[in-house]
């Protein structure tokens, strides 16, 4: 019922490359994010049997690159055993996700001043490098892959007393708003700015057109768990990651 929302969400934080093979996906962006380096099966029926062998090739392209093999393993991978078969590999899972969905109505105003752009500007970048402790080559490459896409953005920045205490970002594909990289001044945290931006990315999707936000979160993230929660988002399905580490890749989700 939601593998489309799987597939908008690829297309809402992309890669530098991506290489289809019988329905999977590899995405490679020199290391910068878990969602953008990994294997996403969403298709494909490759026989049990032959699986390992699979596995194997595209082991080998990723070590090719420098990376780690990720496989984001989500209710629509296919084949079925998959899962199962890379943990006979040695894979382990990480970060299991939540998936979550809000339709866009009768939202509350929100309060302080926010700045939404339809490009990354420098300052957006410098802000979410602070606030999230970003590389500078974590920065250029996340430049290079917000600034290919073709799809409606917006870049939000929060301020209080004219300081940017929170950023964001929204995406809109066929009437879907996505929410990502939603971070909060580490100084200026608990004190309702995270909601304060999400709630400004919200009226931002609903006046572009968007009938319906979805956002992925670590379950780990009690704080992000619990604000989303009060805002009215319900999972609608989970995901995690599962690794077979070799290289150390930037695990930023």
């Amino acid at each position: 019922m939601y593998k489309h929302i799987e597939e908008i969400a690829l297309n809402s934080w992309p890669s530098l490359q991506t290489i289809v093979q019988d329905g999977w996906l590899l995405r490679f962006a020199d290391g910068y994010t878990k969602r953008s380096n990994s294997v996403s099966p969403i298709y494909g029926t490759c026989p049990e049997e032959e699986l390992a062998a699979k596995i194997t090739e595209v082991e080998q392209l990723y070590e090719g690159a420098g990376l780690d093999t990720i496989f984001k393993i989500t209710p629509f991978a296919q084949p079925a055993a998959l899962a199962g078969t890379l943990a006979s590999l040695g894979y382990v899972e990480v970060e299991p996700s939540s998936v979550r969905l809000l339709a866009l109505q009768q939202l509350p105003e929100p309060e302080l001043e926010c700045r939404i752009e339809s490009s990354p500007s420098g300052e957006w970048l410098d802000n979410v490098a602070r606030m999230q402790g970003l590389s500078e080559g974590a920065v250029s490459i996340a430049r290079q892959l917000l600034s290919r896409s073709r799809l409606e953005q917006g870049f939000a920045m929060l301020y209080s007393g004219g300081v940017p205490v929170a950023c964001g970002l929204g995406v809109i594909e066929r009437g879907l708003l996505g929410l990502y990289d939603i971070v909060t001044d580490p100084g200026c945290r608990n004190q309702g700015f995270g909601e304060q931006l999400v709630r400004h990315l919200l009226q931002w999707g609903r006046r572009s057109g968007a009938r319906d936000c979805y956002l992925l979160v670590v379950q780990s993230n009690l704080p992000a768990l619990n604000l989303y929660k009060k805002i009215g988002f319900r999972e609608i399905y989970r995901y995690s990651y599962w690794v077979k580490q070799k290289k150390g890749l930037d695990m930023t989700s």
